[in-house]
């Protein structure tokens, strides 16, 4: 029984699987598009150097491209801010002047007292300010 290539590779694939499978590595599955890659080459006729080179470059490649967007991903989601981290870094209009002792302004549709960061700044009406924290009840604005 003489088994081609492109099925070895196919079975190198298949059983890089399922390590991906029961683990949750996904490195196991670029190793595994790896062995797909080498199956093509193989039924294309190229030989076991190119076999072997096209799975090399491209599990590494998979790995030195994936990796990297996957790890900016997770370390990116934070989840979605709600409540007052959500008013945290948006902007608002300064209904009454806002100082360092207090004022109003238009937040998110509602009406929030205000004070600035810098208790020597001051927003005249209709300024945009930047709202850099909630304090109780008190938008902290810049």
């Amino acid at each position: 029984m003489d088994i081609e290539a492109w099925v070895w590779w196919l079975i190198v694939a298949v059983g890089l699987g399922i390590p991906l499978v029961l683990t949750a590595m996904p490195e196991f599955g670029m190793f595994a598009v790896g062995g797909v890659a080498a199956a093509v080459v193989a039924a294309l006729g190229g030989g076991i150097v190119a076999q072997v080179l096209v799975f090399a470059l491209v599990s590494v490649a998979l790995i030195a491209v994936v990796r990297p967007i996957a790890a900016r991903h997770r370390a990116g989601r934070t989840g979605h801010a709600s409540g007052i981290d959500a008013l945290k870094g948006r902007q608002a209009v300064v209904l009454e002047r806002v100082d360092g002792s207090g004022g109003r302004i238009k937040l998110a549709g509602e009406v929030w007292s205000a004070r600035t960061l810098d208790s020597d700044q001051s927003f005249e009406p209709g300024q945009q300010v930047d709202v850099v924290d909630i304090d109780g009840a008190t938008a902290v604005v810049m």
